[in-house]
């Protein structure tokens, strides 16, 4: 069962291109700060913008630089069935340990569609499949009883649940059983999902601090609810300032103050404005990442 911190991690850019070099780097940070997973290629590694073939290639830098010390979860999904099996099927064939694939998203399929889509993936591609379920970015929820549905396939192994309703995120779990790897879509609601019984995170703000996330985790795990508690809290304004545009662009942009990447996302995303910048900014001194 995929668990514990894991870490959506960006693509950087360096001139317009995949900066192979500093996505090596990033994973080095994360491993050694006791990150437990990567994926590549999700929302906030702009999937969207990546042609096929720096798709493919960011998966392939992902798997060979992390040399199964941790999972890797490549984000494969579409709104296209057939280019979502592709995906899938390459990050299988490159050695990645599952997939992240979103909902289909525009074209707004019905429960049934939803279904038929991850059943037909799930049986042509022998890999182990999280569904992101993300309703603000696709336009469809994946509803808790499809998901049960979706629970009993052979390979279908776990959900990213980012739908914002604790409600739901509780009816997954109650629906789908203890073995169904239920993991937070959103940093803030990581304790109060991993208090209903869920099993971790699919993180950004473990990009920058990779180690507390993990901390979080692991205490709660240990059963030191204090201190579980204590890191929720301490990492709740920084979260808020990491939301204040839209992601991954105030990710990268604090990835950028502390001197890891480049300050770069791909149109149609935008630099934030100078005041968000400002107050994301004076968060990172708050939270001591910067002086």
């Amino acid at each position: 069962m995929f668990k514990g911190a894991i870490v959506a991690i960006v693509t950087p850019f360096k001139n317009g291109r995949v900066d192979e070099e500093k996505l090596r780097e990033l994973i080095e940070f994360q491993i050694e700060n006791g990150t437990d997973g990567i994926v590549p290629c999700g929302t906030t590694g702009e999937s969207p913008t990546l042609s096929h073939e720096e798709h493919d290639r960011v998966i392939e830098i992902t798997v060979d630089a992390v040399k199964k010390r941790v999972p890797v979860i490549a984000g494969t999904g579409s709104n296209s069935t057939a280019e979502a099996l592709r995906l899938t099927e390459h990050a299988r064939e490159v050695g990645a340990d599952g997939a992240l694939m979103v909902c289909p998203y525009y074209n707004r399929p019905t429960q049934e569609g939803l279904y038929q889509h991850y059943k037909a993936i799930a049986e042509q591609v022998k890999i182990p499949i999280i569904v992101y379920n993300i309703p603000g970015r696709t336009g469809v929820n994946l509803l808790p009883e499809t998901m049960a549905r979706l629970a009993k396939l052979p390979g279908i192994v776990g959900t990213k649940e980012a739908s914002g309703s604790l409600k739901q995120m509780h009816d997954v779990i109650q629906l789908c059983g203890p073995d169904f790897a239920v993991l937070s879509g959103d940093d803030f609601f990581t304790y109060p999902l991993l208090c209903l019984g869920g099993h971790g995170i699919i993180s950004v703000i473990s990009n920058i601090v990779p180690g507390d996330m993990a901390a979080l985790v692991d205490a709660f795990a240990a059963g030191d609810m204090q201190k579980a508690r204590e890191l929720h809290y301490r990492m709740a304004p920084l979260v808020d300032s990491l939301f204040i545009e839209t992601n991954p662009v105030p990710v990268k942009a604090a990835l950028a103050m502390m001197g890891k990447i480049e300050y770069e996302a791909r149109l149609p995303l935008a630099r934030m404005s100078e005041a968000n910048y400002e107050k994301l900014r004076k968060s990172m001194v708050n939270y001591g990442l910067l002086k």
